[in-house]
């Protein structure tokens, strides 16, 4: 004969629940400050760009993007570097989940942008590797800056990182193409492939040199005067802006 007694469903274990709930609360959390994170940066560049363009008529900074890894992106590097699964310790460990990327015009672009960045009072700059100066043996260039910027919430600020990479134009096709070629070979890329990449790489600065050389040679030293405002003016009120001048000198 079989049991036909209805089994009932075990009892979850309180603690076990409350756990999930902290977890749960703790890592939307993290991920939120992050995203914030990045808001913050966007905004300050884009507070950048519209600045050159007013003052200089020109804008070093040709597009950004920006990314929070995942939930499960997160969890997965965590595991994989032996970090305790905590959100304080993913917090001072894990340095790039909050990602945002400059493409600028030129080389020189790259360093005005970083160190006018990076100068900000509310930045803290944690690390910078220069790639530029110092390529990675397979050829990669580009300057990365990891930087802790305040999040202002209901509770008051909370630091929060952020790596930011900044490149040109052509580091970033090269960039692109290197990630596409190691993901299709899931890392064991040939070795004449390896050597084809050197050389893009090579070809690419000296296309960034050149460039930038041209740049140079149409703009001169580059045009820092701000363009003439008072087009901007109604007549009127530049000629009373002007009697009262007149008047106070």
């Amino acid at each position: 004969m079989t049991d036909s007694t209805p089994r009932t469903a075990p009892h979850p274990n309180p603690e076990l629940l409350a756990f999930a709930r902290d977890m749960r609360r703790e890592f939307s959390r993290l991920h939120m400050e992050h995203e914030f994170a990045v808001d913050e940066v966007l905004t300050k560049v884009s507070i950048l760009q519209r600045e050159f363009l007013h003052l200089h008529q020109y804008n070093p900074i040709e597009h950004v993007t920006s990314r929070v890894k995942s939930l499960d992106s997160i969890l997965h590097k965590v595991t994989k570097r032996g970090i305790d699964w905590t959100p304080q310790a993913i917090r001072t460990h894990l340095t790039d989940i909050a990602g945002v990327r400059i493409t600028c015009s030129f080389i020189a672009d790259t360093y005005r942008i970083l160190d006018t960045l990076t100068s900000q009072t509310d930045v803290k700059v944690r690390e910078i590797k220069d790639y530029i100066a110092n390529p990675k043996p397979n050829g990669y260039k580009s300057l990365h800056a990891i930087i802790d910027i305040p999040v202002f919430l209901s509770t008051g600020p909370v630091p929060v990182t952020v790596e930011v990479q900044i490149r040109t134009i052509a580091m970033d096709f090269w960039a692109s193409l290197e990630h596409k070629i190691y993901y299709k070979y899931n890392g064991a890329v040939p070795d004449h492939l390896i050597a084809d990449l050197c050389d893009a790489a090579d070809a690419a600065e000296q296309l960034d040199r050149r460039m930038e050389q041209l740049h140079t040679e149409v703009r001169g030293n580059g045009d820092t005067t701000p363009p003439d405002s008072t087009e901007e003016l109604e007549e009127e009120l530049v000629l009373r802006l002007w009697k009262q001048s007149q008047q106070e000198s």
